[in-house]
């Protein structure tokens, strides 16, 4: 088994002071690993082939934590696809019920899978914010990552939420998200500025396809998952690692999506961020708990995190201008 990528210097000894929880105030949620999809570089290594998914008790104790807790402002869904997933629809009554923001990180092409047709419309009648995958305005380039046919569905996807009124309306936000193109060369390169792609993107999709949407969103694809796949099998994972490390921006510490949100799996197991669960390291408590959603539930809490819990690959969200699941940090 080939040992895992190690940076120069391991990211805890990069921070200059106990990295420390803010006050929580999202909730993102990990439904689960099925996906219509299987892209190249997701993190999570979906597929239609995955059975992984939310339980009802669990989806039980997210509804009551949503309920209980008026500090969570927003309700964040992500999968697999999250549509497909046990308690999505749920997830999302509950949170705009209780006044929250409710975002859907969407694939887009789910909408024209059998079952799965009134996603937009249920999408528009409860304001739910879009954050949707669109790597590239070019073809060629999405279908190399996520599959053939899947820039076009995409597009036509697009172009349905913009007659429902998204990307136009103020309460019916649409956002795209750019990943780059995963390595093949050492020759590695940072997300373009995020706001001189936007430009780009808006010009590309309006002219050609008649599509509006609100902000683009830039991420940086991380060491994990079947991008770490696609790294040791290129036998670049340890200079990826070490090309993130040499772009550390300590500036982009206090602003990390890890600061102020609970991650939460379809066990109900509790992680610092999508990463940490993707890779199995947990949040915990001050007395090193490990910490589930039922025992939040328990001690009434939802900051009893103290220190977040890092890795090598924090590298990615820290280099450059930083990445988030809402992009760009700087």
């Amino acid at each position: 088994m080939q040992a895992p990528a190690i940076a120069a210097t391991p990211f805890s000894q990069k921070l200059q002071a106990p990295f420390l929880k803010h006050h929580i105030s999202v909730l993102q949620i990990n439904l689960g690993k099925i996906c219509n999809l299987a892209c190249t570089h997701c993190h999570v290594e979906a597929s239609p082939y995955r059975t992984e998914e939310l339980t009802p008790e669990i989806c039980q104790q997210l509804i009551e934590v949503i309920d209980r807790f008026p500090q969570i402002r927003t309700v964040d869904l992500t999968g697999g696809a999250p549509e497909m997933l046990h308690g999505f629809r749920q997830l999302v009554e509950t949170a705009r019920a209780k006044g929250k923001e409710a975002i859907v990180r969407s694939n887009l092409t789910i909408y024209f899978e059998r079952g799965y047709e009134d996603i937009p419309e249920f999408f528009a009648k409860h304001q739910v914010r879009v954050v949707a995958s669109l790597p590239c305005y070019l073809e060629d380039n999405v279908d190399k990552m996520r599959g053939k046919g899947v820039f076009d569905r995409s597009i036509q996807a697009l172009q349905w939420l913009n007659r429902l009124g998204y990307g136009s309306q103020p309460e019916l936000i649409l956002d795209l998200v750019y990943n780059p193109q995963l390595p093949t060369s050492s020759k590695f390169s940072l997300a373009p500025n995020q706001q001189g792609l936007e430009t780009a993107y808006k010009k590309h999709l309006q002219e050609n396809f008649g599509i509006v949407f609100n902000s683009l969103f830039t991420i940086t694809n991380l060491p994990i998952g079947r991008s770490k796949f696609h790294l040791r099998h290129s036998k670049l994972e340890d200079e990826y690692s070490q090309f993130l490390e040499s772009n550390f921006n300590s500036a982009t510490l206090d602003r990390l999506m890890c600061r102020n949100q609970l991650s939460v799996d379809y066990q109900g197991n509790i992680y610092d961020c999508d990463f940490n669960q993707m890779e199995n390291l947990p949040a915990r408590s001050p007395d090193g708990e490990i910490l589930t959603i039922s025992k939040i539930l328990e001690i009434g809490t939802l900051d009893i995190i103290q220190q977040i819990q890092t890795a090598d690959y924090c590298y990615g969200c820290t280099a450059g201008s930083g990445s988030s699941c809402g992009g760009a940090l700087l």
